[in-house]
């Protein structure tokens, strides 16, 4: 057995899957976020779950990420929402992958491939309505069109924008960026060029916006059991599911007055148990919880004491009765009546869920739960 691993309920999963469909109509279909490993919890299970769950598209980051999910045999399409490097774009279009343009130089690009290999590039057209971060102005997307639909091999499928504070509790700002992606299709219409697929709603514009749903959304978060943030006015029932767990490696009884730790951080108050976990912040776990962190023992907290090195952290278990060398700690997750949340480490951390998921993520061992059979 490691001495620490990563355990992946697949079945709270799609429980989240079916909670974000829940959510829509008829006429709107699901875009899977599998970008990042799936959140840190693996791309390749995930994906498959979310293949069987229904999900329409996923979506990757990179075309590398594509390439590993087409090579598990994954067929649904792929969105690659930054688009795509030259030396990919040949590959990508044989593998069907769907790349986001907001380039015009990066669209011919697609298209002269495209034309080479005698194919249509499917392609979804990113619009900055408001994010500020990637994609075409919204004010320029005439200008855009005029050049991009007229690109031999290319084939609009989509148009795509992003909420940049739909997990806040006034939607002022993202009913500002709705007016203006709306005034993009507006565009598209105009100039006759049809989209099948219309695209701006995240985790947390599925769960309070039900009237930007379009024709897709694009979860991801929820997927993966965490609520965007605490501000939402529809939060969803959801459940965890990743659960990060090691074991007690070494016990020590210790006297009072005794330190604990890099820079001695830490003096035991009195007589104390100290458990020491194979479990550091190259595992993921910020070395912003020394002192501050907390652990599951025996269905109990306890605290981390001292500064998390790169590969241990220490734990005041002398609350705890009957602890034992390897006995099971629960860095994330539930442990008897106990859980620590994503949320609440990530509060920790002055961070959000998200980031905690990668780092932890990371981690190689990790065991998927209750897959659906056969996949």
């Amino acid at each position: 057995m490691p001495s620490s691993w990563i355990e992946i309920d697949l079945a709270a999963l799609r429980h989240n899957c079916r909670e974000a469909a829940r959510r829509l109509g008829e006429r709107t279909a699901m875009v899977g976020v599998v970008k990042s490993d799936a959140y840190g919890h693996g791309m390749v299970p995930v994906s498959r779950e979310l293949a069987a769950c229904g999900a329409k598209f996923l979506a990757v980051s990179k075309y590398w990420e594509a390439r590993e999910l087409r090579s598990a045999g994954i067929g649904v399409p792929i969105i690659v929402l930054l688009g795509l490097e030259r030396e990919d774009v040949e590959d990508a279009l044989c593998e069907e992958v769907r790349p986001v343009i907001f380039r015009i130089d990066h669209a011919r690009m697609i298209s002269e491939t495209a034309l080479g290999l005698g194919r249509r590039a499917m392609v979804h057209v990113k619009v900055d309505t408001g994010m500020g971060r990637l994609g075409v102005p919204w004010e320029d997307i005439a200008s855009f069109l005029d050049e991009a639909s007229l690109l031999p091999g290319l084939e609009i499928e989509g148009v795509l924008s992003h909420f940049a504070a739909a997990d806040e509790a006034d939607k002022a700002y993202c009913h500002d960026q709705l007016r203006c992606f709306q005034s993009v299709l507006e565009t598209f219409r105009e100039r006759g060029i049809p989209v099948p697929y219309a695209h701006i709603s995240n985790s947390a514009g599925v769960l309070d916006l039900p009237h930007a749903h379009f024709q897709l959304v694009r979860p991801g978060i929820m997927l993966y059991g965490s609520q965007p943030s605490s501000e939402l006015l529809q939060p969803g029932d959801l459940r965890p599911v990743m659960t990060f767990k090691s074991r007690i490696l070494q016990l020590k009884s210790m006297s009072g007055g005794r330190p604990i730790g890099y820079g001695r951080t830490y003096m035991t108050p009195r007589p104390s148990k100290v458990a020491t976990i194979p479990v550091g912040y190259d595992d993921g776990y910020s070395r912003r919880l020394s002192n501050r962190g907390v652990v599951l023992v025996r269905g109990h907290r306890a605290p981390v004491v001292g500064r998390v090195s790169m590969n241990m952290i220490t734990v005041d278990v002398t609350h705890i009765p009957d602890v034992q060398p390897d006995d099971e700690v629960v860095l994330l997750g539930r442990q008897g009546g106990e859980r620590i949340a994503a949320e609440e480490i990530a509060d920790l951390c002055d961070t959000i869920s998200y980031e905690i998921y990668c780092n932890f993520g990371k981690n190689r061992h990790k065991f998927f739960m209750g897959g659906v059979e056969g996949l």
